[in-house]
């Protein structure tokens, strides 16, 4: 006797251990009542092709992948949606019944969900947006802004070669800015985004000067460890609208949840406060 096969999903990434991604999957899984698991996957970039093209042979429907094969995750899918393409990276991926692997980025959609959640008001057209860092994750918030409709995006990052490459691929929309200079472009900003890792749990402070903010404007950090970095705890205090990283982490793996196990899941206050936890 044989059951119909229980759908597997994962991360992907190396390292992993960190990752609160099992515990979101997991505890989705759990509270809709749906058969499924998600592990964590730790596997170096000299394996990853060779464990990505096995994993549909063990049972898995699709994963998520992190730092470091986000790239090659395009380069070795047969399918790539245009966000994807256009921020030059996946992190999920969908493993079709014919054997092809379909490669998609929700990071800038998590973003956008996470600001539309916990800032209703916020409106992308309402002035030019700052943008500090130009990785990966600004690759994402700045595809994501420019597709909401904000009119222009101040970008500064310690690397200026590194904002001027993602100013040649997003277009004229995008102003470079020094960063010594960068608390300047913070004085027009309706919406400020930290992309960096500044900030972080074993990170320097995020420096940059802070009194250009304007009351009244948006800021948000993609830093979830601490809750409440610098940035937000100083924009509060100088009457901006301030959202934190968390819910972009969540948001963002909505979409592939629903792909891989047949629904969708909620985002609200009692999964934040299990991944809080």
């Amino acid at each position: 006797m044989s059951g119909p096969k229980i759908p597997l999903a994962g991360v992907i990434g190396s390292p992993i251990a960190h990752s609160k991604s099992p515990l979101l999957h997991g505890t989705w899984l759990r509270k809709m009542g749906l058969p499924g698991h998600y592990v964590p996957m730790d596997v170096a970039p000299e394996d990853f092709e060779q464990v990505l093209r096995t994993l549909p042979k063990a049972g898995f429907v699709g994963v998520n992948v992190t730092v470091p094969h986000k790239e090659a995750a395009i380069r070795l899918a047969d399918v790539v949606t245009d966000r994807a393409t256009l921020i030059g990276a996946a992190n999920t991926l969908i493993f079709l019944e014919d054997g092809r692997i379909h490669a998609d980025n929700t990071d800038g959609y998590g973003f956008i969900e996470n600001l539309r959640q916990n800032a209703p008001d916020w409106d992308a057209n309402a002035g030019p947006a700052a943008v500090l860092g130009a990785g990966g994750a600004a690759r994402a918030v700045l595809a994501s802004l420019l597709d909401a409709g904000v009119p222009e995006i101040f970008l500064s990052n310690r690397t200026r070669v590194r904002a001027e490459a993602l100013q040649s691929d997003f277009g004229t929309k995008i102003k470079v800015v020094d960063w010594v200079q960068a608390g300047n472009m913070l004085e027009d900003s309706a919406t400020v985004v930290n992309t960096t890792s500044l900030g972080m749990v074993g990170q320097q402070e995020l420096r940059v000067p802070l009194d250009g903010l304007q009351k009244g404007a948006l800021v948000t950090d993609l830093v979830y460890n601490p809750l409440q970095t610098r940035l937000l705890r100083e924009a509060e205090e100088m009457g901006c609208v301030t959202v934190d990283g968390l819910g972009m982490l969540i948001h963002q793996a909505v979409p592939g949840f629903e792909r891989w196990f047949g629904q969708r899941p909620v985002v609200d206050a009692d999964i934040r406060a299990v991944l809080l936890r």
